[in-house]
């Protein structure tokens, strides 16, 4: 039999080894769960990375929508300007005034359009809406629009070259310049500028009293760049010249040989009545017109009367002008004169006085400022073209995103 020693000392050696079993247990469970822990760690750092990854993925998708409208409102901001300028320079623009165009681009070869479109208000308003927009693969992915009214200011009806007085018989519907000073009671329906001082009553704008120079340019047209030819671009044409007997019932119109119309009177002459010119009338004298419908149509960029003398109106006439018309001197109402009517649509530029004469209540004056009819393009000589307007600015009355 094993002493009581030996039996003490084989407890204790079994008493160790359970301890060590023991010890080495709690290690294995404390790494399996630190293990757990680690992972659980791990699976969090990894959603929250999705998390973050996805939220810059949305963030970054929103910052470049914030871009492409951003860009798309610049192009459909650069496209009014391209209707502005258009507006204001038509001379180039085949029809009276630009009405607009798609697919049009700042950039050729680029992924970015726009489309225009533009409609005429009145003379001197057009409301222009642009659609500014990105292709790819065919599709829309992005665009912007926008809608706008274009005012064209300060637009020139009736240019006085001395003191003019407006009469209760004259209605002027667009802007005034007179190189001097301007009275009156017609109506003025626009601003008026004057290098003198402006005590008219009828002006509904803003008086602009001595002004330092003009808002626009005196055009300076010349009857001899029409006499006895003229061009367009390289090509020269022939001016119909014709004597001071316009008979009544006349129809010039425009041919290939002369497609701007031009007739050309050297010294006086009168128009009868029933006188219908489809281009220009130049005359180095006097002009009188003593009938009913005697009518002026510009051809587009060119004007519609020269008179190197002065106009004179007389009992029982009418005379119609659509474009520009310059005289050298004065528009006078013949003194007497009953049942007149004299309408301007474009301009009217006199350069040494303004209408005058004694009218009675069945007198008419008329005068519209129309600058797109008014703008004029001539060539002084070949490929060299002498480009005005009576148009001296233009401003967005308004602008709204779409």
């Amino acid at each position: 039999m094993a002493g009581p020693g030996i039996c003490s000392m084989i407890v204790a050696m079994l008493s160790i080894a359970m301890m060590i079993k023991m010890e080495r247990l709690n290690r294995q469970k404390q790494e399996g769960a630190a293990l757990l822990v680690v992972l659980f760690v791990v699976m969090v750092i990894a959603v929250v990375s999705l998390g973050f990854m996805s939220r810059s993925d949305v963030e970054m998708a929103c910052g470049k929508n914030m871009m492409l409208r951003t860009q798309m409102d610049h192009l459909a901001e650069s496209a009014l300007e391209h209707a502005k300028g258009l507006i204001l320079s038509p001379q180039d623009v085949g029809a009276e005034y630009w009405t607009g165009d798609v697919r049009q681009q700042l950039i050729l070869g680029g992924d970015n359009y726009y489309d225009v479109n533009v409609v005429k208000l009145a003379e001197c308003n057009y409301q222009i809406t642009c659609a500014a927009y990105r292709e790819t693969k065919g599709e829309r992915v992005g665009g912007g629009n926008l809608i706008a009214e274009l005012r064209i200011d300060p637009a020139i009806a009736l240019w006085c070259g001395a003191d003019t007085s407006i009469s209760d018989r004259v209605t002027v519907n667009g802007d005034i310049y007179c190189n001097g000073n301007l009275s009156g009671s017609g109506h003025m329906g626009g601003d008026v500028f004057a290098t003198g001082s402006v005590t008219a009553a009828g002006v509904v704008g803003r008086k602009n009293n001595a002004v330092a120079q003009a808002p626009v340019s005196w055009p300076t047209l010349q009857a001899g760049d029409f006499n006895p030819q003229y061009y367009i671009g390289p090509a020269l044409y022939s001016t119909n010249v014709i004597d001071s007997n316009v008979h009544p019932g006349g129809n010039f119109l425009p041919s290939a040989g002369n497609p701007a119309g031009v007739r050309y009177c050297i010294g006086d002459i009168k128009l009868p009545g029933n006188v219908n010119i489809e281009g220009m009338l130049v005359v180095t004298g006097n002009l009188t017109v003593s009938g009913m419908n005697n009518v002026i149509n510009a051809v587009k960029n060119f004007p519609a009367l020269l008179v190197g003398g002065e106009v004179v109106v007389e009992d029982g006439a009418a005379l119609q002008i659509n474009g520009l018309a310059r005289i050298a001197q004065r528009m006078v109402i013949s003194d007497g004169a009953e049942n007149v009517d004299v309408d301007v649509l474009g301009a009217l530029f006199i350069a040494a006085g303004g209408i005058d004469g004694a009218v009675s209540a069945t007198t008419n004056v008329d005068i519209t400022a129309g600058p797109l009819k008014a703008a004029i393009q001539t060539w002084p000589v070949a490929n060299s073209c002498t480009r005005w307007t009576p148009a001296g600015g233009a401003f967005f009355r308004s602008i709204a995103r779409q």
